[in-house]
C-alpha cells in the first residue's frame, strides 16, 4: 500500500498543492517561486527518497514568509496523512550530516506531540532569494503539522548555504529513519500503545 498524501491549502497569502510519497525514489516536482527555497526542497526530497510535488503561489511581492511558512504547515500535513497509523514504523530517526565546513545534527521523533527546538545560526540575512531567518519558521510549522518532536542542532558551520543545506538533508534522512519499517516493531512503538 502506497503510504501517500494530497494537500491543497488556500488562504488570501497563498495557494498551495501538495503531493508526497514517502517510499519513493527522490522525484521533485517543486515551484514556490523562491529558487533557492526549491533547492531546498529538492535536496530534501532526494535525500529522504520521497516523492514530492508542491506547487504554491504566494505573495511574494511582499516577501517570501507566508509562501515558506505555509508550505511548511502544508508538508507538516502531508507527513502526517501519509504516515497513517505509524503501525511498524521506527518512529526515531536521526543524522548527523556534514557538508564542507557545516556538521549539523537532527533528531526526529513522530510522537504525535510537536515539540520544536532550533539551533542553526546563520552568518547571512539571505540565501539567494530566501531570507535565512525562515528556515526556523518552515521547520517550525512542519514539527506542529505534523505533531513531530524535532530537533536541529549545529556543530559547526560558517557558510549559510552550507549550514542551510545541511539542515534540510539531514532533517530528510532523520525523516525517512523515523518513516521506515521495522518487522520486529508490532503495532506502534509505544508503551501507551498509541501514537
Amino acid at each position: 500500500m502506497e503510504r501517500r498524501a494530497e494537500i491543497k491549502r488556500k488562504t488570501k497569502e497563498t495557494d498551495i498543492s501538495c503531493v508526497l510519497v514517502l517510499d519513493g525514489s527522490g522525484k521533485a516536482e517543486i515551484d514556490t517561486g523562491i529558487g533557492f527555497f526549491d533547492h531546498m526542497l529538492d535536496g530534501f526530497t532526494r535525500h529522504g527518497f520521497f516523492d514530492l510535488k508542491l506547487k504554491c503561489k504566494g505573495d511574494l511581492n511582499v516577501d517570501c514568509h507566508h509562501s515558506i511558512e505555509d508550505c511548511g504547515i502544508v508538508l507538516g500535513q502531508a507527513v502526517k496523512e501519509a504516515v497513517g497509523d505509524k503501525k511498524g514504523i521506527k518512529r526515531y530517526g536521526s543524522f548527523i550530516l556534514p557538508m564542507d565546513e557545516a556538521l549539523i545534527l537532527t533528531a526526529v521523533d513522530l510522537s504525535g506531540r510537536p515539540y520544536f527546538s532550533f539551533d542553526l545560526e546563520f552568518k547571512e540575512e539571505r540565501c539567494g532569494d530566501m531570507d535565512t531567518g525562515m528556515a526556523r519558521e518552515f521547520f517550525y510549522a512542519v514539527s506542529y503539522s505534523a505533531a513531530m518532536n524535532l530537533h536541529i542542532k549545529e556543530i559547526s558551520g560558517v557558510n549559510s548555504h552550507h549550514i542551510m543545506e545541511a539542515a534540510f538533508k539531514s532533517f530528510a534522512k532523520s525523516l525517512d529513519t523515523a518513516t521506515s519499517f521495522d518487522e520486529r516493531i508490532g503495532g506502534v512503538l509505544s508503551t501507551k500503545g498509541v501514537l
